[in-house]
């Protein structure tokens, strides 16, 4: 297992010339630990996700979304899924050198990357490291395709870079927006950026020439399945061109999280939001079955699915892209000197 070491002064996201929350930023103590990483590709066997290789320069995550479902693996590392997954982030500073190399292999046949699979790889630290733009331009130097899914409005930071990149490869960023105020985002998502700023976002993703879109992930039974209709509009309004959504997914150790500050938040809900969640998966809280774990059951869900099918299809989402710029990948050849030895 890799060795992670505490920063004794770690950098403050908040001062950094590129600050990710557009606002006040949450109050908390933040703990950082630098490591060495051994490796940087992730090789996902999933049938549920649509990736197959991805960039996590980051384990855990300020965002604190209280419905995370990597919570548990931050305790391969010794630490909590609770508020250790919140505030003790481990950043691998080696990630874009170690990505380079794994593009470099003879092995290697130019997949597409997905940025990130386990936590946001915009989160507030990575305005101070920049790991992520740097993981992006050694794709761009690979002309590498890439998907980034995010909460973060630092994503707009980069918005030259990607645009860059997508005339040479497929690139596409989708925002990830589950709630439609900002007050219910704030109670259950702490630290991210408000859904008002990330529809912004991908408002100035898309004018810029990007493909952008929306996942209205999770998808929470009683809570926000209302709210379906609104953000496909709000999206397509601010000019994203997909959509897709998920069911929540309740780990045993995400279960008392989400309870927990859901009953903070909106008590007088809990017991629906746990009933409608339990219907629509067969009178459970969790499946963890691959093929089963990011969608429900029952007609509750059908109707949840029929009203997002329905309005994709009237926004005009989803369509087949047949501009599309194919793959470009190839390996950087090395301009000789002009005196050999």
């Amino acid at each position: 297992m890799p060795v992670v070491r505490p920063v004794s002064n770690p950098p403050n996201p908040w001062e950094s010339v590129h600050a990710e929350w557009l606002g006040k930023p949450p109050e908390a103590r933040l703990e950082v630990f630098e490591e060495e990483a051994r490796s940087i590709l992730s090789e996902n066997d999933s049938p549920d996700v649509g990736f197959r290789f991805s960039v996590n320069p980051y384990r855990g995550c300020f965002h604190g979304c209280a419905y995370c479902y990597a919570r548990p693996s931050h305790q391969y590392w010794g630490f909590g899924a609770g508020t250790d997954f919140e505030r003790k982030i481990v950043v691998k500073k080696n990630a874009p050198e170690l990505l380079r190399k794994e593009l470099a292999r003879r092995s290697w046949n130019g997949e597409t990357i997905a940025f990130s699979g386990n936590t946001d790889c915009y989160q507030p630290l990575e305005a101070a490291y920049g790991l992520t733009r740097r993981c992006l331009e050694a794709c761009a130097d690979f002309r590498n395709p890439v998907a980034i899914i995010t909460k973060g409005a630092l994503v707009r930071r980069d918005v030259d870079l990607l645009l860059r990149m997508s005339r040479q490869t497929p690139v596409s960023v989708t925002v990830s927006i589950a709630f439609a105020e900002d007050a219910v985002s704030r109670a259950l998502e702490p630290g991210t950026s408000p859904p008002s700023q990330r529809f912004e976002t991908l408002r100035i993703l898309s004018e810029a020439g990007l493909r952008a879109g929306i996942s209205v992930a999770p998808t929470i039974p009683g809570l926000n399945d209302s709210d379906i209709g609104g953000l496909l509009e709000r999206a397509r309004e601010a000019g994203a061109r997909f959509a897709f959504q998920t069911l929540l997914r309740l780990p045993a150790e995400v279960l008392p999280v989400f309870v927990e500050r859901l009953r903070e938040a909106f008590p007088d809900r809990v017991r629906r939001v746990l009933h409608s969640i339990e219907e629509v998966r067969g009178g459970k809280m969790n499946e963890s079955a691959f093929g089963k774990r990011m969608h429900g059951e029952g007609p509750r869900w059908e109707a949840i699915e029929a009203l997002f099918e329905t309005q994709c299809r009237r926004l005009g989402l989803n369509l087949r892209d047949e501009a599309e710029i194919p793959s470009g990948f190839r390996r950087p050849v090395r301009q000789a000197t002009l005196f050999a030895d």
